[in-house]
C-alpha cells in the first residue's frame, strides 16, 4: 500500500525523534511520550476498562519501550506498528499475570453489589446434599427397614407411614425453599 507524503514526511519525524532518543535527547523523549500516550493509553483502556490500570499499563509501555527503544529499526516497520505490538505484548502478558486473580476476585464479588449480599460462588453452589450425604441416607434407610422387619407388621406399617409422612414433609419444604421461577 502507497504512503501519502503527509504519512511518509510524519513516518521521518518520528524516526528522527526516535534516533534524538537514542542518542539522549530528553527533549526528544518528551515528545515522543506526548506524540505516542493519548493512542496507547486509549488501546490500555479499551483492553483493562480501567482508568488506573490503563493509566499503569501505559507508563509500562513506556518504560519498555524506553528499554527497548535501540532494537526499533525504521527498515523493518512503522514505529506506530513496533509500539502498539509492544503494547498488544504488554498487555496480554499482563492478562495472563492477573488471570487467576481476576477469577478468584469474580467468585468472591457480591452478585447484587451489595456489601452483605450473595456471593457468586454462593449463587453456584449446588444447593443438592452432597454424595456423602445421600450415601449416608441411603445406609440410614436400609437400617431403619432391618430394624421394622423386627416389629410386628402392625406396628411396622403404622411406624413406616409415620416415617413416609415425616419424609413427605421435610421434601416438601426444602423444596418450597427455592425461589419462585414467574
Amino acid at each position: 500500500m502507497e504512503r501519502t507524503p503527509e504519512q511518509e514526511a510524519a513516518q521521518e519525524a518520528v524516526a528522527k525523534l526516535v534516533r534524538q532518543c537514542m542518542a539522549g535527547d530528553s527533549q526528544a523523549w518528551q515528545q515522543l511520550v506526548a506524540s505516542q500516550h493519548r493512542r496507547i493509553y486509549a488501546i490500555c483502556y479499551r483492553f483493562t476498562g480501567s482508568g488506573t490500570d490503563a493509566e499503569d499499563l501505559t507508563q509500562e509501555v513506556f518504560l519498555k519501550l524506553y528499554k527497548n527503544l535501540s532494537s526499533f529499526d525504521t527498515q523493518k516497520g512503522s514505529f506506530q506498528t513496533w509500539i502498539t505490538t509492544l503494547a498488544r505484548n504488554l498487555l496480554v502478558d499482563h492478562f495472563r499475570r492477573t488471570r487467576l486473580e481476576r477469577a478468584s476476585e469474580s467468585l468472591d464479588a457480591t452478585f447484587d453489589g451489595e456489601e452483605d449480599g450473595p456471593t457468586m460462588a454462593d449463587r453456584l453452589a449446588d444447593p443438592r446434599p452432597s454424595q456423602e450425604h445421600h450415601v449416608a441416607g441411603l445406609e440410614l434407610k436400609v437400617r431403619v427397614q432391618n430394624a421394622l422387619k423386627q416389629l410386628s407388621p402392625s406396628f411396622a406399617k403404622l411406624l413406616s407411614c409415620a416415617i413416609s409422612r415425616i419424609w413427605i414433609t421435610k421434601r416438601y419444604r426444602r423444596f418450597s425453599a427455592y425461589p419462585k421461577v414467574r
